[in-house]
């Protein structure tokens, strides 16, 4: 029998380690760096401390950026993490033409997040769909400003949000209906359990490590919405700039030949900071369940 080398495995990863010390952690160093500075894209900056963190907080367009992300994980959650799961229950039956359902649910998950955007922008559009429907059929007498109000093109960022994670956390769900034993429906049944009290007590305590997963990973997501609020409301966060989110913050903030890095790399901080928070809570759990 060969024996190798002691430096034979750090041989074989030092290509990774490299890559992601090169695009990972490097990057990252360097943002909170950054964040301590006043840079510019265009001209150098110096060491100002906190000064970007108090106008940071100081900032009204971070609190219209804090409700909004509170809004997408206050609603998202609770939805993207049951309705799902209700689809997935419904989807692995056996019944006809299930499989063409199947591919029509998850469709919107393999499509461009921009093209989807642009669809719902043309649909809810003054001149689009939803407004020419509402108004033939005489739901309403004026166009609705899906678009122009704040509230109204929050909620319809949200509801496009939901409508194309249903399909990718529904096959998160197929998985792991896969694991939950077919011999404890029987016994709930024979029991006279019915069907609400075997999804209740059997299906979904079965499946719950899926629906925390699927919920930290909902919650991550709601902090780091960009496209939808984007494409919707335009770069500046709609009329009056107030549906923007923390990642649109960041991208104001550098956009431009004068772009303040300082400023952007202290969002972004806190934009970790925040992110980070879900995943401590996942481990937490984690660790009670093993324990």
């Amino acid at each position: 029998m060969r024996y190798h080398r002691s430096y034979t495995p750090w041989l074989l990863v030092t290509p990774a380690l490299a890559f992601l010390a090169v695009f990972s952690l490097w990057p990252a160093v360097n943002t909170v760096v950054l964040s301590f500075t006043n840079v510019h894209k265009l001209t150098g900056g110096h060491f100002i401390g906190f000064r970007n963190y108090t106008l940071m907080l100081q900032d009204p367009a971070l609190k219209d950026a804090i409700v909004n992300t509170l809004l997408f994980m206050v609603i998202c959650v609770p939805l993207l993490t049951f309705l799902p799961l209700l689809l997935a229950l419904l989807v692995e039956r056996a019944l006809p033409f299930m499989g063409f359902f199947r591919t029509v649910f998850y469709f919107p998950v393999i499509a461009s997040a921009v093209t989807v955007a642009l669809i719902w922008q043309w649909i809810l559009d003054d001149r689009g769909l939803a407004n020419q429907f509402a108004q033939q059929v005489g739901i309403v007498h004026r166009t609705i400003p899906f678009l122009e109000d704040r509230w109204l093109l929050l909620f319809s960022a949200i509801a496009l949000t939901v409508w194309k994670g249903l399909g990718y956390y529904m096959v998160l769900y197929l998985s792991a209906l896969g694991n939950v034993r077919r011999e404890l429906h029987e016994a709930a049944a024979v029991d006279g359990a019915g069907r609400l009290r075997r999804f209740w007590h059997v299906t979904v305590p079965g499946v719950r490590g899926t629906m925390l997963l699927v919920a930290i990973l909902i919650g991550v997501n709601s902090m780091r919405v960009f496209t939808e609020l984007y494409v919707l409301g335009g770069r500046d966060g709609g009329i009056g700039g107030q549906d923007v989110s923390l990642v649109m913050l960041v991208q104001q903030a550098a956009s431009g030949p004068d772009g303040r890095l300082g400023y952007a790399s202290a969002l972004s901080v806190f934009l970790f900071v925040l992110t980070i928070g879900p995943l401590l809570v996942l481990a937490r759990v984690n660790r009670r369940n093993q324990a």
